[in-house]
C-alpha cells in the first residue's frame, strides 16, 4: 500500500507541472499569433512562469523523497 500512495503522488507531482508548462506554451503562441509586436514581453514572462513552475515541481520531489525515503 505504501508503495501504491508513493506511485499515486509522484504521478500528481509530475502531472501538475507538465500540464502548467503545456497550458504556458500553448498561450505564449497564441499570444504571439495575436500580436507579435510583443515577443520580448511574452518571451520573459513566459520563462518566469516556467522556472516557477520547475521549481514547483523540483521542490515537490524532493518532499516526496523525503517523506518517503528510507533513510
Amino acid at each position: 500500500m505504501d508503495g501504491f500512495v508513493v506511485f499515486l503522488v509522484m504521478v500528481v507531482v509530475i502531472i501538475g507541472p507538465s500540464g502548467v508548462i503545456a497550458t504556458i506554451g500553448y498561450e505564449s503562441i497564441r499570444a504571439l499569433g495575436r500580436n507579435p509586436s510583443a515577443a520580448t514581453k511574452i518571451l520573459q514572462a513566459m520563462i518566469i512562469s516556467l522556472v516557477f513552475a520547475q521549481s514547483i515541481a523540483i521542490i515537490a520531489l524532493l518532499v516526496l523523497f523525503h517523506l518517503f525515503g528510507g533513510g
